[in-house]
């Protein structure tokens, strides 16, 4: 478990939130100002946690803020201040602090929300030691040794809950720029005015709610990588600024008229095809060439099926230190349903399903029936959901798994057995399948 930095002026204050901290067992480490600060944050620790007033004797936090994020530092930063402007709350929380909590509502929301951050914390520190070591993320790590000591572009492409990321995360710990800030935007949630400002940054008064100067990402990343998540929902005017960028290295901020240079790698990653849009029209094929100068294709979990249990293994142990339990594993039948499962959520939905039979299970072992009960009808939905050919690959394989048997085969595939001998009639299967 990780520290908490308590960054507040007001001594009574602060030693009554870190009383409050210290008995639900966590370390703390204080400072009284923004100078102070800096130098517990020059030792902040990968689990470590900042608390912060907003408003300090030499500054507001932001300014911190402002420089872990430059510095590469991801840590999780909770603001609380006495101010309940909704314009610092929006700057503070477009600048990457987790949450903003006025100091009247501490007592019901602090615990809670440090909780919170302090499993998910823990579990991206846990989780970035397991390697899967399927045939295809074999080759995917070769390719990240070969890509990742170059500054060439990174298009990783991938289903959502692959793990792309992860993936954008190892290519730049293995790159020379590992000592360099990792910055991850979320294309998909920015608009156009917001994702220009966001990556380039603004100047005071380039647009409504521009009350203050702005770093953008670019800024942010100097020197190390920006990670671009789902970079096919960037706006076109932003696709032609980013090209710009990447060709002269150089960007200008939203309503500066002076340019900046940045050194940074770009690695991007989507769940589209674009090429398709680019033939669409929705995507620059310059900027598209210019991303997939070495491209790292993520397949779904369903095509790594021997990834399955050890994942779900690693995960149910996650679970366990996360939830309090103490699983020692999954008995057959669960195992079966596992491996049966299309996955279409992939590692994520994996995770998600592993922590809530672990919750449900109060013995030694996760049963099947746990694992229906988060995921049955989700999983029928998947079944149905996919094309003909995958839909019969499908079947065929829970048959086979199920020895012929069409109930065991049904509930394998979390779908009626109404419905699977509605679906084995419609794809012609039922001369090659005798009921058991």
């Amino acid at each position: 478990m990780g520290k908490i930095i308590v960054i507040e002026d007001n001594p009574v204050f602060r030693d009554h939130v870190c009383g409050m901290l210290e008995s639900e067992g966590y370390t703390t480490r204080t400072a009284c100002d923004c100078a102070t600060a800096r130098k517990l944050l020059a030792a902040l620790e990968t689990d470590d946690i900042v608390l912060s007033d907003l408003r300090l004797p030499d500054g507001e936090c932001t300014s911190l803020l402002e420089y872990m994020r430059a510095s590469g530092m991801r840590n999780p930063f909770v603001i609380m201040t006495d101010y309940a402007q909704v314009v610092s709350a929006v700057s503070s929380m477009r600048l990457g602090a987790e949450d903003y909590i006025p100091k009247t509502l501490l007592q019901e929301k602090l615990l809670p929300r440090i909780k919170e951050l302090a499993h998910k914390a823990e579990a991206r520190r846990k989780i970035s030691i397991f390697e899967r070591r399927s045939t295809a993320f074999r080759e995917i790590n070769r390719r990240i040794s070969l890509v990742a000591p170059t500054d060439m572009g990174v298009l990783i492409l991938g289903e959502n809950g692959t793990g792309k990321e992860h993936i954008a995360e190892k290519v730049h710990e293995r790159s020379r720029r590992a000592g360099g800030p990792f910055v991850a935007v979320d294309c998909g949630m920015l608009t156009g005015e917001l994702a220009a400002s966001e990556l380039f940054g603004h100047r005071k008064g380039s647009f409504t709610g521009a009350v203050a100067d702005k770093k953008g990402c670019m800024e942010e990343a100097d020197g190390g990588t920006l990670f671009l998540d789902e970079v096919g929902n960037l706006p076109p005017e932003v696709q032609q600024k980013l090209l710009r960028a990447l060709q002269t290295k150089s960007y200008r901020p939203v309503g500066s008229n002076r340019e900046r240079k940045a050194d940074v790698r770009i690695i991007a990653a989507t769940n589209e095809h674009l090429d398709k849009a680019v033939e669409e029209g929705r995507f620059r094929r310059d900027l598209y060439h210019r991303l997939k100068e070495f491209v790292i294709q993520v397949p779904p979990l369903r095509e790594c099926r021997e990834d399955i249990l050890p994942l779900a293994e690693f995960f149910r142990e996650l679970a366990n230190r996360e939830l309090g339990r103490h699983t020692e594993g999954f008995d057959k039948e669960a195992e079966k349903i596992l491996m049966a499962r299309t996955w279409a959520g992939n590692v994520r939905e994996l995770k998600q399903t592993i922590s809530s039979a672990v919750l449900l299970t109060e013995g030694k072992l996760v049963t099947a029936d746990k694992l229906e009960a988060e995921g049955s009808a989700q999983a029928g939905c998947i079944l149905l959901l996919k094309d003909e050919n995958e839909e019969k690959e499908r079947i065929v394989q829970a048959l086979v798994q199920a020895d012929g048997n069409r109930e065991t085969t049904a509930k394998l595939l979390g779908i009626s057995r109404t419905t699977l001998y509605n679906k084995m009639k419609e794809y012609g299967m039922m001369q090659k399948n005798k009921e058991k």
